[in-house]
């Protein structure tokens, strides 16, 4: 038993890598950001601890900057993040035989980058397999914001300008892929970037509201066309 658990870290190590050499630089990124911004050391790594999900963070950083009030940031960081429910929801018939008291845990760890590690993963997922690759993953990353802070200011210009390319470089290593099955999710991403261009240059929205109101617009329309691409699909 110990040597199949043992067996099961090391697969997740190796599943984990990826996302570990992801996280890293762009996580320094967010530290180095964090410190400009005014977060001192000590929430910068609240911030990866209890939220600890890049997209939101680096948002809630430019909504900080930009004056916007509590309230406003928490509800924009709650539905950026809803689409974790989903995937949550969909990971969990896999994890039928795990046990109930470690799911919390298992949920904490799921971003976008650890739920298509395991819910591409080929093999049957175990307790062991899915903690390794969520620790290590959430690890790089606390790690990474905190030395980000701490040093990124020592790195030269250049560098620190093309650590925050890598958040984009993972958001379309994983969106790109989608576009092979079906215009939708190709049409949804221009859509939603028109969208939120629209909102953004109308000015009929103070800072942060042009983000809320073009998620929930893009969250909308997204959920007709996947009905739609769906119904194609069924007939």
């Amino acid at each position: 038993m110990e040597r199949h658990t043992r067996k099961n870290i090391q697969k997740g190590a190796i599943a984990a890598l990826p996302v570990i050499l992801g996280y890293f630089p762009v996580a320094i990124a967010f530290g180095l950001l964090a410190k400009n911004t005014g977060l001192p050391f000590r929430d910068t790594g609240l911030f990866s601890i209890l939220v600890y999900a890049g997209a939101s963070q680096f948002m809630a950083l430019d909504l900080i900057i930009g004056g916007v009030s509590t309230g406003g940031i928490i509800l924009a960081t709650f539905l950026l993040n809803l689409r974790h429910l989903m995937m949550t929801a969909s990971l969990s018939i896999k994890l039928r035989d795990i046990e109930s008291k470690f799911l919390p845990f298992i949920a904490y760890g799921i971003t976008d980058e650890t739920f298509s590690v395991l819910s591409f993963s080929e093999e049957k997922l175990n307790l062991p397999f899915v903690l390794t690759v969520n620790i290590l993953s959430n690890a790089s990353w606390v790690v990474g914001s905190l030395i980000g802070f701490l040093v990124g200011e020592i790195l030269p210009q250049s560098l620190q300008s093309s650590l925050g390319i890598g958040l984009y470089a993972m958001f379309a290593a994983l969106l790109f892929p989608n576009f092979k099955n079906g215009k939708s999710t190709l049409l949804l991403s221009i859509m939603t970037a028109l969208i939120y261009i629209a909102i953004y240059k109308s000015k009929l929205f103070t800072g942060g509201w042009d983000i809320i109101i073009g998620i929930i617009l893009s969250s909308a329309l997204g959920v007709f066309l996947i009905k739609e691409d769906s119904g194609v699909e069924e007939n």
